[in-house]
C-alpha cells in the first residue's frame, strides 16, 4: 500500500513469489516485452527483456547477430544471458521467442521463476509482427508459414510454462491483471502443497 498527500492507494496484492522471477515466454509478437512492461510496474518488480540484454552486451542487433554467427551461436549466448537474468533476483523477463526451446534454459527457468506463457493465435502474432520487418526469422517468402511451423514447433513446449495465458488485442493492462490473478493463484497453490 502506498500513501500519497493523505490519501491511502489500495492496489492489487503481490503474489508472494518466494524470490523468484516471473519468466513470459512465447512466439515474437505474443506480447512478451509490452505485457512484461506493464506486468513489472504492477508487481513493482524490475524488467529485463532478454533480446534488449543480449543486444546490449554484444553491442550488436538480434539481426546482425543472426547474420554473423549462425542461430546456433546466437542460441548459445541467448541461454547464457537469459540464465544469468534468472539467477539474479526477482524480476519480470520476457524471454526470446526461441529461449523456452532450450532444454538448459527451461531447467533454469524451473528452479529460478514462475514461468507464464503467452499464447497467441497465428492472425494476432502475423499482425503485430508485420509492424517490425526486421525479425531474422520471418526474413523468408513466406514469412506465415514460418509463423505456423513455429507455432506446430513451438507450441507443445511452451505448454510446459507453469501457466498459460490468452494474449489478444486487449489493453495490455488487462492482460497484465490476468497474470496477477493467475500468479496468486498458482502461488498459494504451491504454499499448501
Amino acid at each position: 500500500m502506498s500513501v500519497s498527500a493523505g490519501k491511502q492507494k489500495v492496489g492489487p496484492s503481490r503474489p508472494d513469489l518466494q524470490g523468484r522471477s516471473v519468466a513470459l515466454v512465447g512466439l515474437m509478437g505474443a506480447g512478451k516485452t509490452t505485457i512484461g512492461r506493464k506486468l513489472a510496474q504492477v508487481l513493482q518488480l524490475p524488467f529485463v527483456d532478454s533480446d534488449a540484454e543480449i543486444e546490449r552486451i554484444s553491442r550488436m542487433t538480434i539481426s546482425d547477430l543472426f547474420a554473423a554467427y549462425g542461430e546456433p551461436e546466437f542460441r548459445a549466448l541467448e541461454a547464457r544471458v537469459v540464465a544469468r537474468i534468472a539467477e539474479d533476483g526477482p524480476k519480470v523477463i520476457g524471454t526470446g521467442g526461441g529461449a523456452y526451446m532450450n532444454a538448459a534454459t527451461r531447467q533454469v527457468l524451473r528452479e529460478h521463476a514462475v514461468t507464464i506463457w503467452l499464447k497467441a493465435d497465428l492472425d494476432l502474432l502475423m499482425d503485430r509482427v508485420s509492424k517490425r520487418p526486421t525479425r531474422p526469422l520471418l526474413q523468408a517468402p513466406d514469412p506465415r508459414q514460418v509463423m505456423q511451423d513455429l507455432i506446430d514447433k513451438r507450441y507443445p513446449v511452451y505448454a510446459q510454462a507453469d501457466l498459460v495465458v490468452q494474449s489478444r488485442n486487449a489493453k495490455r493492462e488487462t492482460i497484465a491483471m490476468e497474470i496477477v490473478a493467475a500468479l496468486e493463484k498458482y502461488c498459494a497453490q504451491k504454499d499448501s502443497e
